[in-house]
């Protein structure tokens, strides 16, 4: 229960309008993506830095945990209230600040949608490269907390190398400024590189100064569908292998083209067990000499068809249509966002069916192939305990294999509540315990997102 005197305080300090004590007005607030429950005390609106400073101190004040929020599309449960407190929504912080264009820059509060940033930068011809699905509905702040990628990261990259600075408020409740303004610039350790991805635990994002990437002249496509997912699988490798970057590498395998070709049946061919869709960008010139050359390595002894496509947004809608089957499906499927080195794609691939099939769980993978960014997906049954366990132990080994292979946890959706107990397979004991002490240095009382990343 939030102390009196702290409700009292907060009511002080922000209008009735900007706090939820409602319990029927925090529900709203207390959960995201993950499809996980647990409800603030109190959820407060601030408008200004000077507010959430003034929140972050009252919160030391009271030793009540504050967990900041974005829009909460994420998936890994990372701004979720799980010791209830305070939850600081941050959507009310809508303003862009600036928009430079001949600095290639825009500076907007951590409430601004990805989406109003693209529509803000395109009329000067630029954008900004981070791309989640989630794009149209979350916010730049939950985009740093995360540092989300998307399709287009297997080219430009994550939102970690496309913020040059920040403006936070620490865990003491300190204002801080981090990174500059310039895509150069070496004066001090480089804390915004250490914000992005802090997932809340460290400092709240108030402001952030975004890099901006030119428009390309056009953009063009491949479609490639194979008989099996190991000729898919070579296919990337050696898509991957070439001197002309892609844009963005999806795959999508048999259980996905099934789902897809179950509501859309004129939309796929009948006989594809997995599918490529490759997006290359640049002059007119990049596009056909990119796209010869990914049609030329596509041909192995498991290729179907492939063909190039000017229709980008058609190739876009055949993948933005298997997020909504899947949750229909499946509501409550486990879905992690692992990595793995291109080139160990295949055995990645092969072995994961190996281990679905050994605990007889059904299994459908897509995601950012270009960039070994696999979206894995069990498809259970919740009310069924022995199934339950059976994933979880196949989760575990799925686990085991990524970080065998050379891989990561984690690509784009981030730890928060639902990937802390692995964390520790991944990073050793010593880095952890270094990890710690930044955290407690910038939150002595542990009141930022308490229990997150940690296992």
């Amino acid at each position: 229960m939030l102390s009196p005197e702290l409700l009292k305080e907060l009511h002080q300090l922000l209008p009735g309008e900007r706090l939820y004590s409602d319990p029927a007005d925090c529900y709203a607030y207390a959960y995201d993506n993950s499809r996980k429950i647990f409800p603030p005390d109190v959820v407060v609106f601030p408008l200004t830095s000077e507010e959430v400073q003034a929140i972050v101190l009252l919160s030391n004040k009271y030793k009540t945990p504050l967990t900041p929020r974005g829009r909460g599309t994420g998936t890994a449960g990372g701004c979720l209230p799980e010791h209830g407190g305070i939850e600081l929504s941050l959507e009310r912080m809508l303003r862009i600040v600036k928009i430079d264009p001949a600095n290639r820059v825009i500076v907007a509060e951590p409430g601004v949608l990805n989406q109003s940033v693209q529509d803000a930068a395109h009329p000067h011809g630029f954008f900004w490269p981070p791309d989640p699905s989630s794009a149209m509905y979350s916010s730049i702040g939950g985009n740093i907390a995360t540092s989300a990628g998307g399709p287009h990261a297997v080219k430009y990259g994550t939102t970690r190398d496309h913020v040059l600075g920040l403006k936070a408020v620490t865990g003491r409740g300190e204002i801080i400024k981090t990174g500059c303004y310039t895509t150069k610039g070496v004066v001090g350790y480089d804390l915004t590189r250490l914000l992005v991805g802090s997932e809340g635990t460290l400092a709240v994002i108030t402001e952030a100064t975004l890099k901006l990437t030119a428009l390309p002249q056009a953009t063009g496509g491949v479609v490639a569908h194979f008989h099996d997912t190991a000729s898919c699988a070579a296919a990337i490798v050696a898509i991957m292998a070439l001197p002309q970057l892609p844009s963005a590498v999806e795959f999508l395998d048999q259980g996905s083209l099934n789902l897809i070709r179950g509501r859309f049946p004129d939309m796929l061919p009948r006989d594809s067990d997995a599918m490529l869709m490759i997006e290359v960008d640049g002059s007119l010139r990049d596009i056909a000499e990119s796209s010869a050359a990914i049609l030329t390595v596509c041909k192995n002894n498991g290729l179907l068809s492939a063909e190039q496509t000017n229709d980008t947004a058609t190739l876009w809608k055949t993948r933005k249509a298997l997020s909504p089957l899947l949750r229909d499906i499946a509501p409550k499927k486990i879905n992690e966002d692992v990595v793995v080195p291109v080139n160990a794609l295949p055995e990645f691939l092969y072995k994961i069916a190996q281990l679905c099939a050994s605990f007889k769980i059904t299994n459908i993978n897509f995601g950012h192939a270009g960039n070994g960014n696999i979206h894995v997906n069990l498809l259970i049954n919740p009310d069924n305990k022995d199934e339950s366990l059976r994933a979880e132990q196949c989760l575990n080994d799925i686990f085991d294999l990524v970080i065998y292979l050379n891989g990561t946890l984690s690509g784009e959706h981030g730890i928060g509540r639902e990937k802390r107990p692995y964390v520790s397979k991944e990073i050793d004991s010593t880095t952890l315990k270094l990890m710690k002490d930044i955290k407690e240095l910038f939150d002595p009382n542990n009141i930022l997102n308490p229990g997150k990343l940690f296992p």
